[in-house]
């Protein structure tokens, strides 16, 4: 079972694809880099990408809020570059 939950282009030819899968029982959440289709056909799993049980989940939000709070500090970022970007 895997279920697409939201998907960023990372390139022309690429995009992150964030998922729910279930390994064993288990729940994860994955997010994994898929090579884009040319012909419209279906896009294609890489090796590249992080699965994380759901268990884990809470940590990695808090570990993402405080790599928000480092990039603003750093000043590679403001508080409105973290909207979300739409096109």
């Amino acid at each position: 079972m895997s279920k697409q939950i939201f998907s960023i282009p990372k390139s022309s030819r690429e995009k992150v694809v964030f998922s729910f899968s279930e390994f064993k029982g288990k729940d994860y959440l994955d997010m994994r880099i898929f090579v884009v289709s040319d012909n419209g056909g279906q896009d294609i799993p890489t090796k590249k990408g992080l699965t994380i049980g759901i268990n884990l989940y809470p940590n990695f939000r808090e570990g993402l809020r405080q790599v928000e709070a480092a990039m603003i500090q750093e000043g590679w970022l403001d508080r409105e570059d973290l909207e979300p970007q739409s096109g």
